[in-house]
């Protein structure tokens, strides 16, 4: 029997594949979970052990996360990445490392092929195909989900079918969880005018009022969390997610092109990144020129975009790192946070590098770096290039 490794999550579509290519395919299937940290040690407990169930030869699990954070997350945060202003690229962004980690596996055990379960309509076709062809060229890729056209009721008609017993209510949504975000699709985010009910998403709320925290941050690294320090940066990640999910923080619906070239419509709850990327991009405000901002603001959107279209193993990439980290010298410091249901506020900074400093001037107040004969010879300076154009063009203008 061919031996043939499945990209396996435990929801509907890899529980559909472990069947199917097991009994239709006649493959020996070895299952693969790579964890980019959005699992806690029961969770793989039991995907594990459906796994078996479903006739998987093997199953592993791949943990990937710090490799995920040390690659990825960092310099998603030195960016302030945000899709379309909205999307910390949660899944994106961790679809590479998981492929990556399965093709490593899967030439580990000599496999004859890969497999994962993505549909024929979305992005993790792109990505892990994409992954797949480069770094195991040599390997057949098998995609039964994306190849039978199958919605999700036949999938489950199909598991059904073969005694497999699931709370099948759960599995209305696809959820995927990681470190930096959990992406949430179901039947109200295929149209463009239903939302995700509270039901759909994996955190509820806790709390009512209000409450307040401080992030720190060294180097653009968050290492501090109300006082706490944390030396494993993916632990102080899990701590905010913890502070911040009791809130609800973090939802919204993200609305974007697909690599493939349709518009794209998924929900998704993300209370850690959203809040650390804000509190850092204010944590910037202050310590950062003008002229860095900007430059960061182009080359961050860039690798945003280049991280979403599976594009991570483009070289200018490792370029844009760089220039990420070597932005991050003085972005030190403390942010406060307030947080209510449903949402949060940035409250303020306090930081060694802070250039709003008082002792040149106060904005709006005072000055103490210039006398009004220098404002009037700087204004008289700056405004030449308009004065001469409007001298020039005054006859043929009809006004601004």
């Amino acid at each position: 029997m061919k031996k043939v490794v499945l990209a396996y999550s435990g929801g509907l579509d890899t529980s559909y594949c472990v069947k199917y290519l097991s009994e239709e395919m006649g493959l020996e299937v070895y299952t693969a979970l790579a964890n980019t940290g959005g699992f806690t040690p029961g969770e793989l407990a039991g995907i594990e052990e459906k796994a078996y169930a479903l006739g998987a030869k093997k199953h592993v699990t791949l943990d990937v996360t710090g490799e995920y954070y040390e690659k990825c997350i960092k310099y998603m945060i030195f960016g302030n990445v945000l899709r379309n202003k909205t999307y910390p690229v949660s899944v994106s962004s961790e679809r590479t490392f998981q492929a990556l980690a399965i093709v490593r596996y899967a030439k580990e055990i000599g496999a004859d092929g890969l497999a994962h379960g993505s549909t024929g309509a979305g992005n993790d076709q792109v990505r892990f195909d994409l992954c797949f062809s480069v770094f195991a060229p040599e390997m057949e890729i098998i995609t039964p989900t994306r190849d039978l056209k199958l919605s999700r009721e036949e999938e489950i008609a199909y598991l059904k079918s073969k005694g497999v017993e699931r709370d099948w209510s759960k599995m209305a949504y696809s959820i995927n969880k990681g470190l930096w975000g959990t992406s949430v699709g179901g039947k109200e985010t295929l149209n463009s005018w239903e939302y995700l009910p509270e039901e759909a998403y994996p955190s509820s709320l806790e709390k009512e009022g209000e409450e307040e925290l401080i992030l720190s941050f060294e180097r653009g690294e968050l290492c501090w969390v109300n006082g706490e320090c944390y030396t494993d940066k993916i632990e102080a990640i899990r701590r905010v997610e913890a502070l911040a999910s009791a809130w609800a923080i973090g939802r919204d619906t993200h609305v974007g092109d697909t690599i493939v070239g349709i518009k794209g419509r998924v929900g998704f709850e993300a209370a850690a990144p959203l809040m650390i990327i804000k509190a850092h991009e204010l944590l910037e405000k202050h310590t950062l020129t003008k002229w860095q901002m900007y430059w960061k603001e182009q080359l961050a959107n860039w690798y945003g975009m280049f991280l979403h279209e599976a594009m991570y193993g483009e070289p200018v990439m490792r370029n844009i790192e760089s220039f990420l980290k070597d932005t991050q010298r003085y972005v030190s410091g403390d942010v406060r946070v307030r947080m209510r249901p449903y949402c949060f506020e940035l409250l303020g900074v306090r930081s060694d590098h802070d250039l709003m400093d008082a002792t040149f001037a106060c904005y709006g107040e005072e000055n103490k770096a210039w006398t009004a004969e220098d404002m009037k010879g700087f204004t008289r300076m700056l405004s030449m290039p308009l004065r001469v154009y409007h001298a020039v063009n005054e006859k043929s203008e009809e006004g601004l």
